[in-house]
């Protein structure tokens, strides 16, 4: 029988309260003239014109060259030597080094929470230290989606994080340089955009640098500096987009390593409340796009938004009119004290009675471990089906009902 409150994930509750429930939860022509024979000058001045533009645009692209022909391709690394290399260079580099560059999430007293990573030997992983503040959780995320849980071993005074992963991942690993980059080499930076798109960007030469301004966004903090042949050269770290800068790789080997006496060990966070990454959560359709999934899509990516944001007075709209009787503001806010929701997938939009809909949308849950019901764990994946309603024109959420009882493991494959 459908509910009336949506299920949650765990919370840190007060001894002696009971338990959660998110955890169980063509005319023809005349006779033409004969066709002019080619101006030689014209044809000269012509060819002239166009190495002109090659040339020019080819400075100015470095990294960045495109195929018309054939689409988009991976940026392509230049190297010092000569303009001389193909697609097949930069195609290689991302192959190289792409799997193994993680996103970074966590919640955090600060506030902050999501960052790059960059995926080495020994299952540790270097990211800036500014992103993991004072964090309760943290997990990372590779391109193909899968999450492991990750425990901070310590940062650096220059900024960089040392995390460790914990459990198994098949796959590649970065490797650092095993030589300090010429410094006319050229270099890249491969990161995430806000919607969690993997990236690689040119960045110039330690020599002749492009200003990280340019191509930086906070998600790429904590990003890998590679080289040509898809080696670490440098990790991007900052508090600030503007105050962003690279550790260069001669410091990274002292961090890289075990015991490494370069990182010092802090405190987790301890907060009551924590929050994760702040940017617009925008949930993918695995249905049909049609005008109803589109209105769905807006209605629980605002959902979810909101719960990170913390902003429980503005999910009063979005449910109808009975549910924000039962699930008030303080409710809210005591159900969610440490949860940061991402990754949602839309698996259903159907139609429900004259003017509503069900929705069945499955996202992540990272929390805190040790609140009540957790069981030492951090994510859980979710699956929640919710009939909306229309009211004053809208659609609204009235009912939800967890359909995964109890939820599986986020680490689950």
């Amino acid at each position: 029988m459908e509910g009336r409150e949506l299920p949650r994930p765990p919370r840190r509750i007060p001894p002696g309260a009971g338990s959660l429930t998110q955890l169980d939860s063509s005319t023809s022509r005349g006779p033409q003239p004969p066709p002019r024979q080619p101006w030689l000058f014209g044809r000269i001045l012509a060819g002239f014109i166009v190495l002109l533009i090659i040339v020019a645009g080819g400075a100015a692209t470095g990294w960045w060259i495109r195929s018309q022909n054939v689409g988009p391709v991976s940026p392509e690394v230049i190297d010092a030597a000569g303009p001389e290399v193909t697609e097949t260079v930069g195609q290689e580099v991302m192959k190289t080094a792409g799997p193994a560059v993680v996103r970074v999430l966590a919640t955090t007293c600060a506030g902050t929470g999501e960052a790059t990573g960059a995926l080495i030997d020994g299952d540790r992983i270097l990211t800036a230290a500014s992103a993991i503040e004072q964090a309760l959780s943290i997990v990372i995320v590779t391109p193909d989606h899968r999450i492991r849980p990750a425990n901070l071993l310590g940062t650096s005074p220059d900024g960089v994080a040392v995390l460790q992963m914990i459990g198994s991942l098949d796959g590649e690993r970065l490797s650092l340089a095993r030589e300090d980059p010429d410094p006319k080499a050229k270099r890249a930076l491969i990161g995430y955009t806000a919607a969690g798109e993997q990236v690689m960007n040119p960045i110039g030469s330690a020599a002749d640098p492009t200003a990280l301004s340019e191509v930086m966004n906070a998600t790429k903090l904590g990003g890998p500096v590679v080289d040509k042949a898809g080696q670490v050269v440098g990790v991007v770290v900052g508090r600030t987009v503007q105050a962003s800068r690279i550790v260069p790789l001669e410091k990274l080997r002292g961090y890289a390593v075990p015991r490494s006496t370069g990182i010092t060990a802090v405190a987790g966070g301890s907060c009551e409340e924590s929050r994760g990454p702040q940017t617009a959560i925008a949930p993918e359709l695995l249905v049909a796009n049609t005008a109803l999934a589109a209105e769905v899509q807006k209605l629980l990516g605002n959902y979810l938004t909101q719960e990170n944001r913390r902003n429980f007075p503005a999910l009063q709209a979005l449910y109808s009119e009975q549910l924000a009787r039962s699930i008030t503001p303080v409710k809210d806010r005591r159900s969610h004290r440490t949860t940061y929701f991402f990754g949602p997938e839309i698996t259903e939009v159907s139609r429900y009675a004259k003017d509503g809909a069900y929705a069945r949308i499955t996202f992540n849950a990272l929390f805190s471990p040790v609140t009540t019901g957790a069981d030492g764990r951090r994510c859980n994946r979710l699956d929640n089906r919710y009939r909306l309603v229309r009211e004053g024109g809208r659609l609204v959420i009235d009912t939800a009902v967890s359909m995964e009882k109890p939820p599986r493991s986020c680490e689950a494959e």
